[in-house]
């Protein structure tokens, strides 16, 4: 739909749409194939070209409430190699105490499922490419401005500017354009770590069973993918860069001595790669005619592996926000009164996992005898306390509503 001449000089065409996305990573695709369910007219932009292969080794750790959206959302099925995870073993290098969650402590088959990154990619892409999404790729937003009506967006493919407006403008492209918000700010907090990634062969494997554990230099994770291992191992940045450079026996031994775990013997690495740790979040995550959505709205250090599940229910709790609205109405998409409605619903969940896992890193990496000695008492009491057991495994699975 138009609301100019396109033959009139100077002036574009202008497209109409319900919801805009602009961010056509998984959360953004999440969020397009959720609103399919309703009668809205959505248009997801995406900066980069589609590409043929994505190349992205990184594991993803998705929680049993992750899975069940995706389910929903027709992307499970698509997926051929999730890993159940049916144990997390959490440890903290030199104490006794620790302690291990099974899906029977929070009451579900599995506690979540290790996927490949671009596996999953390829996954919500293709379920997107077959619905009634407006998907465009190489669309490079060049900016937007909004009004109490309305935003409008500008951007550019293949060389071409076009114009689109809609009721609500969703960012879920990392924050690049959220930084253009007014009323918007970022707070963030270099953890001076790196995170190396690799997937490992090992002699034997525990089958199902994720490890956690934590050392002075940051939380290392085994994630159970196939017959072995995704690595996620956080380190001190110049410690991190040395490791990596180390030849593949050498990386090895040191990963070893680091994991400190007899039961499991390191034999082979594939592909390393890295990136920078750091905490990010927005001061707000809705603005005029505009909402934030997963790493739009916070980047989180990955312990625990909260970061892309609470993406995830940023987008499905959105697109429930989205069904209960009236077009021309007080509370249509993009209003103030729904744009208050949907941060009230998500506060929780967002600051509670901001603070879940900045507290685990600041509290297992703090090289203080007496704290190091009461994370071991913790560990082992919340071992032996099945309700609270429940409650923690519970929300790091669906989050604050448990």
């Amino acid at each position: 739909m138009s609301n100019s001449d396109p033959d009139k000089p100077g002036v574009l065409p202008e497209q109409q749409v319900d919801i805009l996305i602009a961010g056509g990573g998984p959360v953004g695709m999440a969020l397009a194939l959720a609103l399919q369910e309703y009668d809205c007219s959505v248009l997801l932009l995406e900066a980069r070209a589609l590409p043929e292969v994505v190349d992205d080794p990184r594991p993803l750790a998705l929680s049993y409430g992750s899975h069940l959206i995706l389910r929903r959302l027709g992307v499970w099925e698509k997926l051929t190699q999730p890993t159940p995870i049916l144990a997390v073993h959490i440890t903290n290098r030199g104490h006794s105490g620790q302690t291990h969650l099974t899906p029977g402590d929070a009451g579900v088959p599995a506690l979540g499922y290790v996927v490949n990154y671009h596996e999953l990619y390829a996954a919500l892409r293709s379920q997107v490419q077959q619905g009634q999404t407006d998907y465009q790729t190489g669309a490079q937003v060049a900016s937007f401005q909004t009004d109490a009506q309305h935003a409008r967006i500008r951007y550019q493919q293949n060389g071409i500017d076009k114009l689109a407006s809609t009721a609500l403008l969703v960012l879920a492209d990392g924050g690049r354009l959220a930084e253009q918000v007014p009323g918007v700010k970022y707070q963030a907090h270099d953890y001076g770590q790196t995170a190396i990634i690799a997937n490992l062969e090992v002699t034997s494997q525990q089958q199902g069973a994720a490890f956690e554990h934590f050392t002075l230099d940051g939380p290392l994770a085994l994630l159970p993918s196939g017959q072995g291992y995704a690595l996620v191992w956080t380190l001190p940045t110049d410690k991190a860069e040395t490791i990596l450079q180390l030849a593949d026996q050498e990386f090895l031994s040191q990963l070893q001595n680091s994991f400190d775990n007899k039961l499991i013997n390191f034999v082979a690495a594939g592909q390393r790669t890295s990136f920078p740790l750091i905490l990010k979040h927005a001061s707000n995550v809705t603005a005029e005619r505009t909402v934030l959505i997963g790493n739009a709205a916070q980047t989180l250090h990955p312990v625990a592996g909260q970061g892309f599940n609470l993406g995830l229910r940023d987008a499905w709790e959105l697109a429930d926000e989205i069904s209960h609205t009236s077009p021309g109405g007080a509370n249509e998409a993009g209003s103030p009164h729904m744009l208050a409605s949907y941060n009230k619903r998500r506060r929780i969940d967002r600051e509670g996992g901001r603070l879940f896992t900045d507290s685990l890193v600041k509290l297992f990496t703090r090289n203080f005898p007496l704290l190091q000695t009461a994370t071991g008492w913790g560990l082992a009491a919340l071992d032996h306390l099945p309700p609270a057991k429940r409650f923690v495994a519970r929300r790091m699975i669906f989050g604050a509503r448990g």
